[in-house]
């Protein structure tokens, strides 16, 4: 089967994680550091903007050229949670994180646990309905805007902070805000499915 170039696009969003978790693994690693700059740092932001754009490019292209598929479907949704889990996990330790603004755990355990959630109620469905069902909702793509810039925020915040003192404050706004429609995202993900298994089980009575 001929890959269509969104679904290209995310596979080369995927691949891209291994780099950017290198570089975080090393952003506080004095030998990459020059002059009090944290180059590591600096090509982590530039790998994950690349894959910011690439995840709204990716979309557009797939609905413009009407080459929306259930890969596509499949490894958009896939390639934002393999991120977010790896920026998270990274961004809330002492070694890798941004010092000064690690990530609060409470934070990640909310927002990777939506994911494993969401994951088990895939598995879930698919068990009962023998179907593969992937129905994006806004909330989730509100959770996932929020994420993105988050993490952003985050690895640009030694910087941006000389300037906006507030910054810190920013961020806290965006990690809750990120947190709490995690939460949403998840309760809504449930209910959806819960109807696509009754509404599954009533054909089949019906028939």
């Amino acid at each position: 089967m001929r890959l269509s170039w969104a679904n290209r696009i995310t596979i080369l969003r995927i691949l891209l994680i291994v780099p950017f978790v290198i570089c975080m693994l090393n952003i506080n690693d004095q030998e990459f550091s020059r002059s009090g700059q944290h180059w590591m740092r600096f090509i982590s932001v530039l790998i994950f903007t690349a894959m910011a754009v690439s995840d709204i490019f990716d979309g557009y292209y797939a609905r413009k050229k009407k080459e929306i598929t259930r890969l596509g479907s499949f490894l958009d949704p896939t390639a934002d949670k393999l991120l977010m889990t790896c920026a998270c996990l990274l961004l809330s330790s002492k070694h890798s994180g941004v010092d000064g603004f690690l990530l609060p755990l409470t934070v990640v355990v909310l927002i990777i646990g939506k994911d494993l959630f969401l994951l088990l109620g895939f598995v879930i469905v698919y068990f009962i309905t023998f179907q593969v069902r992937i129905v994006p909702a806004l909330i989730g793509k509100i959770a996932t805007t929020l994420q993105l810039s988050m993490v952003m925020g985050i690895l640009i915040a030694p910087e941006v902070s000389i300037y906006i003192p507030g910054w810190i404050w920013f961020l806290r706004f965006l990690w809750w805000s990120a947190a709490v429609t995690a939460i949403l995202a998840t309760l809504i993900y449930i209910r959806t499915g819960s109807r696509y298994i009754e509404e599954y089980e009533q054909s089949l009575g019906r028939n």
